[in-house]
């Protein structure tokens, strides 16, 4: 499942009910508040998560302002053996007059899945009009995912349309299976979100749930490795 949860408006405990009964093994979230303000009452809403799903976390922060913060995060039920938070190209939302530059934010873990190894990333790319800073976000993390030939798949919200042409080169070295519109969330007219995978990964069953406790809907897809 990928979701972007917008900080779960404020209702964490329905984003834990709207998982809870889809019952994904592997979820990238997009919009994850930790401690970062009143609108989701400072709570840390990754460990929130993890521990009212019963799955192991990790989190990545694209800002943190005196230990405020906001980013994605990864949630599975298999073991996370390892994670790290890169960083890209981005176009700050908490400065004046920003210009682009590298931050974190594109977090990738490995897991374990009985007996093989899988990498999965959570990625937010910027949501600007002028896809100026997408093309490098692009970029930036096709080179990431060449470092390794595990197999990989790259979820998130990537702001876009498949059409885009910034996207292009994500959908030349990864593949994905097309869903419903997915935003925005009580009527969606776009499809701004995405389950990507390399060769080594097939999906399936592709599905887009309705919802109310967030501004975009989530995705779900079925993943099945052929590797060894």
């Amino acid at each position: 499942m990928t979701w972007n949860i917008a900080a779960g408006h404020g209702n964490l405990t329905l984003i834990a009910d709207e998982i809870r009964a889809d019952k994904p093994d592997v979820i990238a979230l997009q919009e994850v508040d930790v401690k970062w303000s009143e609108r989701s009452a400072f709570v840390d809403q990754a460990d929130s998560l993890g521990k009212l799903l019963g799955m192991n976390v990790r989190f990545a922060p694209i800002y943190d302002v005196s230990g405020r913060q906001f980013g994605v995060a990864i949630l599975s039920r298999f073991p996370i053996t390892s994670s790290m938070n890169h960083e890209i190209t981005r176009l700050s939302t908490q400065q004046q007059s920003p210009v682009p530059a590298k931050a974190p934010g594109f977090l990738e873990t490995v897991l374990e899945i009985n007996g093989t190894s899988l990498r999965v990333f959570s990625t937010h790319l910027d949501y600007r009009a002028d896809p100026g800073v997408r093309v490098k976000q692009v970029s930036e993390m096709l080179e990431i995912v060449r470092q390794s030939n595990v197999p990989t798949i790259l979820a998130g919200d990537l702001n876009a349309t498949p059409d885009a042409a910034e996207l292009q080169p994500l959908f030349t070295e990864l593949h994905t299976v097309s869903t419903e519109m997915t935003y925005p969330a009580e009527s969606p007219v776009k499809r701004i979100d995405y389950v990507l995978a390399s060769k080594a990964v097939t999906l399936t069953d592709p599905r887009v749930s309705a919802t109310s406790a967030s501004d975009h809907r989530a995705v779900e897809m079925t993943a099945t490795t052929c590797a060894k």
